[in-house]
């Protein structure tokens, strides 16, 4: 009975224990991220036990997920990312490495038509051939766009561009498709586009990114693991 007891709390003890380093280690993760990504985010975790990580400071793997990152201009973008063995510093204050990760990045039309305000009034998306078309000047106006993977970058390219009928100022086309492939240049965490795919309601980007370094703690008061 004693033996069985000792057993009980032991177990309860461990759990505990858990829950708390779980708590822990999530907010040291989170606020490390959240420099990154601009954004506060969820996290969860692989199947090690985070007491372990207490006491080895690495984490297997961290899925983060975000409904409203902001990657350079971009607003609106929605991302599922996965980080692969993370090992952090000083408990999170000298900031630590990620061995690799990889992310799915949803950018809905809305999002899009927010980040390019002012200049363009809607955004129609035409997966059948990979493009967007915006209404510029309220309506007046149409230029289609087309994004694609370049290397390690994503490209936006002129398809056509009009105003009743007459094509529209080289410059005003310009200040739209620079905003647009800005807005598709800058993500964290050393991640790089493999893919673009235009899809019934804006754009989905694939990222893939190897061995990259996490921020450290931006000061004393932050959470450490």
């Amino acid at each position: 009975m004693i033996g069985l007891v000792v057993a009980v709390l032991a177990v309860a003890g461990l759990a505990g224990g858990e829950a708390y380093a779980r708590r822990t280690v999530e907010r040291c993760i989170s606020s490390q991220f959240e420099q990154e990504m601009g954004s506060k985010i969820d996290v969860s975790f692989g199947a090690k036990p985070m007491l372990i990580t207490m006491f080895d400071n690495k984490v297997s793997s961290v899925t983060v997920d975000s409904d409203d990152s902001k990657f350079g201009p971009a607003e609106g973008m929605v991302v599922h990312a996965v980080f692969n063995d993370i090992e952090v510093v000083d408990q999170g204050r000298g900031g630590g490495t990620v061995g690799s990760s990889t992310a799915e990045v949803t950018w809905s039309n809305d999002g899009i038509a927010k980040t390019l305000s002012g200049l363009v009034t809607g955004v129609q998306s035409n997966p059948a051939d990979n493009t967007l078309t915006f209404a510029v000047l309220g309506g007046l106006a149409g230029l289609t766009v087309k994004p694609q993977v370049a290397g390690d970058r994503v490209e936006v390219t002129t398809e056509a561009a009009s105003l009743l009928g007459f094509g529209l100022p080289t410059a005003l086309v310009e200040d739209i498709v620079d905003l647009m492939a800005q807005s598709l240049q800058s993500y964290p965490m050393g991640l790089q586009p493999t893919k673009v795919q235009v899809d019934s309601d804006g754009l989905h980007v694939s990222l893939a990114g190897g061995k990259t370094e996490l921020p450290a703690a931006q000061s004393d008061t932050a959470v450490t693991c």
